[in-house]
C-alpha cells in the first residue's frame, strides 16, 4: 500500500514537472514570436520609406507632374498600382533568390500546389494587390499620416480570428490592444492640423481598407504559414502579389485611365534612378511581410499583428529620417506626440505579453 501510494506520488511530481517544463516552452517560444512580429514592424517602417521615395524620383516624377498628360484617375489609381506592382515584384526576386540560395526552391514548388499553399495564394491576392495598392494609394494621397490609420490591421485580425479560430482574448490582452490602437491615434493626429493634405479624407480611406485587407490576410495567413516554412510562405505570397498587381490590377486601371500599361511598365522598370530604391523597398517588404507571417504562426494572430502594429511609428519615422533628414524633402518632419506616442505603444505591447503585477513580482 505505501509503495503505490510512493509511486502516485513520485508518478504527480514527474507530470508536474513535465507541465511546467512544457508551459516555460511554450512561453518561451511566444516571447521568441512577439520578438519577430515587431521586428517585422520595424522592416514595414523601411519598406514605406524606401517606396516612398521612389515614386519622387526619375520618371515619377514626371508621371506625377502637371505635363504628364495622364488622367487624374491615371495618376491617382494606375500609379498607385504601379509602385505597389513594382515593390512586390522586386520582393518576389528577392524572395525567390534567398529560396534559391538556401535549395528551397524545390519546397516552394511543392508548396503551391498543397492546401496551405492555396490559402496562401488567396491570401496574398487579399493583401497585396488589393491591401497594398490601397496602402500605397493612402500614401500619395495623404502622406506618412495613413500610416499609423492602416495599424489598424491587428484589430480587425484580432475580430476577425475570434470568429474562425476561437482563440482566448483576455481582458488583459484586450486593453493592451487598445493602448496600441490609443498609440496610433495619437501619431495620426499629428497629421490633422492647418497644412493637412487636401486628400487627407480619402487618403484616410484606403488607409482604412489596407488595414482590413492586412487583418484579414494575416488572420488567414498565420494560419496557412503554421504549416509551411515562413521563407516559403512569403515566396509564394510575393510572387502571387507581384504577378497579379501587374498582370491584373495595373493593366485594368491603365484601361480605364487612357494609358498603355505596356509602356508604363516598361518605362518603371528600366527607370535607372527609382529603380535602386524599389529594390531596397522591395528587401524590406520581404522581410517585413516574412517576419510578420512567422510571428503570427508563433504567438498567435492577435497577439503577433498588434506588436506588428508598432509599424504606426516606425513608418512615419523612417519616412522622416529618409525622405526628411536624408533627402530633404518637406512635410515628413515627426511631431513630438509621435515620439510619445512610440513610448505608449511600447506600454501597450508590454501589456498584451504579460501580467505586468505578475512580471514585476518575478523581478521582485
Amino acid at each position: 500500500m505505501d509503495q503505490a501510494v510512493h509511486c502516485s506520488t513520485a508518478t504527480a511530481g514527474a507530470n508536474a514537472t513535465v507541465f511546467e517544463a512544457k508551459r516555460k516552452l511554450a512561453g518561451q517560444f511566444r516571447r521568441r514570436g512577439m520578438a519577430v512580429a515587431t521586428m517585422s514592424g520595424v522592416a514595414y517602417g523601411v519598406y514605406t520609406a524606401f517606396m516612398t521615395l521612389a515614386m519622387t524620383m526619375g520618371v515619377w516624377a514626371v508621371w506625377y507632374g502637371e505635363n504628364s498628360g495622364l488622367s487624374d484617375f491615371a495618376k491617382m489609381f494606375l500609379l498607385g498600382a504601379l509602385g505597389a506592382a513594382t515593390t512586390d515584384t522586386c520582393s518576389a526576386i528577392w524572395a525567390l533568390l534567398i529560396a534559391g540560395f538556401k535549395g528551397k526552391l524545390g519546397d516552394f514548388a511543392r508548396s503551391i500546389t498543397t492546401k496551405p499553399g492555396a490559402v496562401l495564394i488567396g491570401a496574398a491576392v487579399i493583401g497585396g494587390p488589393l491591401a497594398s495598392t490601397c496602402y500605397v494609394l493612402g500614401l500619395q494621397s495623404a502622406g506618412s499620416i495613413i500610416v499609423p490609420i492602416s495599424a489598424l490591421c491587428p484589430a480587425i485580425g484580432a475580430i476577425l480570428s475570434r470568429f474562425l479560430y476561437k482563440p482566448p482574448l483576455t481582458p488583459r490582452m484586450v486593453l493592451g490592444i487598445f493602448i496600441c490602437f490609443a498609440a496610433s491615434a495619437m501619431i495620426g493626429s499629428t497629421g490633422l492640423a492647418d497644412n493637412a493634405p487636401p486628400n487627407l479624407f480619402l487618403g484616410l480611406m484606403f488607409g482604412f481598407l489596407a488595414a482590413f485587407g492586412w487583418g484579414l490576410e494575416g488572420c488567414v495567413g498565420g494560419y496557412a504559414t503554421s504549416m509551411v516554412d515562413p521563407e516559403i510562405g512569403i515566396t509564394i505570397r510575393q510572387v502571387t502579389s507581384g504577378l497579379t498587381n501587374l498582370l491584373v490590377l495595373v493593366p485594368l486601371f491603365a484601361m480605364f485611365g487612357g494609358a498603355d500599361a505596356f509602356t508604363m511598365v516598361r518605362t518603371a522598370f528600366t527607370d535607372t534612378q527609382a529603380m535602386p530604391w524599389f529594390a531596397v523597398a522591395g528587401f524590406g517588404a520581404y522581410f517585413a511581410f516574412m517576419l510578420w507571417y512567422k510571428g503570427n504562426a508563433m504567438c498567435g494572430t492577435a497577439l503577433g499583428m498588434s506588436c506588428n502594429g508598432a509599424f504606426s511609428f516606425w513608418g512615419p519615422f523612417f519616412c522622416w529620417l529618409v525622405l526628411g533628414l536624408w533627402f530633404g524633402i518637406d512635410g515628413y518632419a515627426l511631431a513630438p506626440i509621435a515620439w510619445l506616442a512610440a513610448v505608449v505603444m511600447v506600454v501597450g505591447i508590454f501589456t498584451i505579453a504579460v501580467n505586468p503585477v505578475d512580471f514585476f513580482k518575478r523581478k521582485g
